[in-house]
């Protein structure tokens, strides 16, 4: 299966998918966000780095209640930016 390269956009929601989580995760270790998750400690630092920037959808959810975040708070924070605005 080829994987459609990702966007620069995309790419760049992926950067700010992982500052979140690495700011929300504060003091506690990646190893313990990660097994809190349900998730491994590579898996945690690919998603904070960027290096996999479109995570499952349930991978997000897991990591959104351990770090007591909203999808809500998520989606805003990662949503792509506009492509143009009405006016």
């Amino acid at each position: 299966m080829v994987r459609t390269p990702l966007t620069p956009e995309e790419r760049e929601r992926g950067e700010r998918l992982g500052k979140l989580l690495r700011e929300a995760r504060g003091g506690r270790s990646m190893v313990e966000v990660a097994a809190s998750a349900g998730l491994s400690a590579e898996t945690l630092r690919k998603i904070e780095t960027g290096r996999a920037p479109t995570p499952a959808f349930f991978t997000v959810a897991a990591l959104a209640r351990v770090l007591g975040l909203s999808m809500d708070e998520i989606a805003g924070s990662c949503a792509l930016a506009p492509a143009f605005t009405l006016g």
